[in-house]
């Protein structure tokens, strides 16, 4: 095959992009232009992409486990039946999370076993897909990371590696009290989040009842605030997922019990 020169000139300007990607030196695509062959170029070319690929999957990886997901999950095969969007996002907008790019914050409300959290790690997995820093936490665990943190004098360096994130996803918002001071640790993730990086909350907590689990309105007020203001509510209804889809629905003496709770 005759190798053109605008051909050449392409395949120039891809080894330019894979060596800028690399960090490597111009020099590079100097002894291209200089010394090398079609040939050769042909296969520097191979060997800087998947050089690039090999390190972007890693990357990808490294993510993936400093995201913390307790299960991993997907879009794939998810039933939105239940899922009500409000008018400012749309399913498509959701799939696309562009809304952590303009730093907009999801509130997933309804009842236990739902899917809020499903949703809400395949939403995590897209982001790291595309290369965002994202942490997932239950509430519980993280007020216990930031009191041990507060104890043992690294509260800063652990808001630090939080404000360094581009999600920040809170799972069961809301399920158990918080006393006065992880109240206030809590909020502190909440403000430092403000207009800064993307929050998504899964709770099954009304706004108006926030005040009674973190034993101080105003502040609970104020959360409220800062996750509304720049921020979606995506409501669940229906049925839990995980009481209709149950082994023990499907047969023995036990299952009738089901029946009679409603």
């Amino acid at each position: 095959m005759i190798v053109t020169s605008k051909m050449r000139e392409d395949s120039r300007y891809e080894i330019a992009k894979a060596c800028k990607a690399l960090y490597l030196s111009r020099n590079v695509l100097n002894l291209c232009e200089d010394i090398a062959t079609p040939k050769q170029e042909e296969f520097l070319l191979q060997v800087l992409q998947e050089e690039v690929a090999l390190r972007e999957k890693n990357r990808i990886t490294r993510l993936l486990s400093r995201a913390q997901f307790p299960t991993l999950k997907s879009f794939t095969d998810y039933e939105f039946d239940c899922v009500k969007f409000p008018p400012t996002l749309s399913k498509e907008d959701l799939l696309s999370v562009n809304f952590i790019q303009e730093k907009k914050n999801l509130v997933m409300y309804g009842p236990v076993g739902i899917g809020k959290t499903h949703m809400a790690i395949a939403v995590g997995m897209q982001a790291v897909q595309l290369g965002l820093r994202v942490k997932f936490y239950s509430v519980t665990s993280l007020v216990l990371k930031l009191g041990e943190a507060k104890k043992n004098g690294t509260l800063e360096k652990l808001v630090r590696e939080l404000q360094n994130l581009e999600l920040l996803i809170l799972d069961e918002w809301g399920y158990v009290p918080i006393d006065k001071e992880s109240s206030q640790l809590l909020f502190r993730v909440v403000a430092d989040s403000y207009e800064s990086k993307s929050l998504i909350l899964t709770t099954n907590l009304e706004f108006s009842k926030w005040g009674s689990i973190f034993t101080d309105e105003q502040m609970a007020a104020a959360m409220i605030d800062r996750l509304v203001h720049h921020g979606h509510l995506i409501l669940f209804e229906g049925k839990s997922y995980r009481m209709t889809h149950a082994l023990m629905r499907k047969g023995g003496r036990n299952s009738g019990a089901f029946e009679a709770s409603g």
